[in-house]
């Protein structure tokens, strides 16, 4: 068996709340084994019989629709990606004490184009400072992301969709998955 985070966009936000244990028993129904929410904020770790992620995506995707009554967009990761998202460091120790912000990282589906790649990276400012490595945007905000000027739903749009974790948190999650 394999295992992943499922990376669930909007999820606890406005009218759309699910407890972490009812997330959970959704994904166990899916035919998933040893679900496990990781905050509250829509990140899962599961096992799951394939490493086909498309069609992994594609029934959890459809599960949720079903289960929940909405489009909840969903970002997957390996293990092995989660170490390696974890342990990237794009940015220099001197941009990042020039910040009071958090890295940020946006997951994708897919890695981008170099056309889509050169648009994303076109909104970085001295403010907002963006980098790409695969099929991951990391983004340094000079203070807290509410306060940025950065349009994340044209980046989202250029990109095919988007999910945005803290750098912090995906490394948290690296030590909950170790030796998975």
């Amino acid at each position: 068996m394999a295992t992943f985070v499922a990376f669930l966009r909007g999820m606890n936000l406005g009218q759309r709340r699910i407890p972490n244990d009812e997330l959970c028993a959704c994904f166990e129904r899916m035919g998933f084994a040893g679900a496990t929410a990781f905050m509250a904020s829509g990140n899962v770790i599961f096992s799951a019989d394939t490493a086909d992620e498309s069609a992994l995506r594609e029934t959890i995707e459809r599960g949720l629709r079903t289960e929940l009554d909405y489009e909840v967009p969903s970002f997957l990761r390996a293990v092995d990606e989660i170490e390696r998202i974890a342990d990237h460091a794009p940015f220099t120790e001197r941009e990042l004490g020039a910040t009071q912000g958090r890295v940020q990282v946006g997951l994708l589906h897919a890695a981008p184009s170099a056309a889509a790649r050169a648009a994303v990276l076109a909104h970085a400012t001295a403010d907002d400072r963006l980098a790409i490595d695969g099929r991951d945007l990391y983004w340094l905000p000079r203070a807290g992301i509410s306060t940025s000027d950065l349009d994340l739903t044209a980046i989202g749009d250029d990109l095919g969709g988007i999910a945005v974790r803290t750098h912090r948190t995906i490394q948290r999650l690296r030590a909950r998955v170790a030796g998975a």
